[in-house]
């Protein structure tokens, strides 16, 4: 009987390197002349798995915002991965900002990878496990035209293919 191929479709974020990030924006927020008195802290919640920024105005709000995105690239972690709120008032005429940490792929995500996987007529199997999905097939040329089909679709969160077997 032919061996199934697998791998899992995971969302994770290596929560060192936004760490790593995070101190390095920070860095560079309190080196940068147009954003030195801005008094911004941000910091990175590893239980919760989101990041908040405090800052004085909306222009150093954006800019480390901005400052923050580029770190994570540089480490290797999708943008895609930070999901920003609504900025809110804070104390003293300040403003902060919630930047949620997606992990997992949530049930709708699932779906929409499963589907993609369907429509594409590989003979391949796809299901969704709690928050990942699993693909298998007898071939492997199969599972790298999945691996293909899910990278060069767009979607709006970060994708990561593991456990191959």
């Amino acid at each position: 009987m032919a061996q199934n191929h697998t791998f899992d479709i995971v969302s994770e974020i290596d929560l060192q390197e936004a760490d790593n990030a995070v101190n390095q924006a920070i860095k560079e927020i309190h080196q940068r002349y147009d954003l030195k008195d801005s008094n911004t802290e941000i910091e990175l919640n590893k239980k919760d798995k989101f990041i908040s920024i405090n800052t004085k105005d909306d222009y150093s709000l954006r800019s480390s915002v901005d400052i923050l995105q580029t770190k994570f690239i540089r480490r290797g972690i999708s943008v895609k991965a930070l999901k920003l709120e609504e900025p809110e008032p804070a104390a003293g005429g300040r403003l902060k900002q919630k930047i949620d940490l997606q992990r997992g792929i949530s049930k709708e995500n699932a779906k929409i990878i499963t589907k993609m996987i369907k429509d594409s007529k590989l003979k391949v199997n796809a299901q969704i496990q709690d928050e990942q999905v699993r693909v298998q097939a007898p071939k492997i040329d199969d599972l790298q035209a999945v691996i293909k089909l899910v990278k060069d679709a767009d979607l709006d969160f970060p994708t990561q293919f593991v456990n191959m077997k």
